[in-house]
């Protein structure tokens, strides 16, 4: 299997929200960004619903280390 890096922005839902961006590897067959794309909606509903003090306001598939490079 291949990994691709999925970066979420989170921000808190007390207010003032806060905002960052956590960074996660997300396996996928191809190691391709376009798949990651198509595949993380249900991967990121699960990380949403184990961290109920965020919201995932938006999310990008990077290759690992090329965190500039914006899919």
């Amino acid at each position: 299997m291949n990994f691709v890096e999925l970066i979420l922005t989170v921000c808190t839902l007390a207010p003032p929200a806060a905002c960052d961006e956590r960074k996660l590897m997300f396996e996928s067959a191809s190691g391709s960004t376009r798949n990651c794309m198509m595949q993380a909606m249900p991967f990121i509903a699960q990380w949403s619903g184990e961290h109920p003090n965020v919201t995932v306001t938006k999310w990008r598939c990077v290759r690992p280390g090329a965190e500039g490079d914006k899919i």
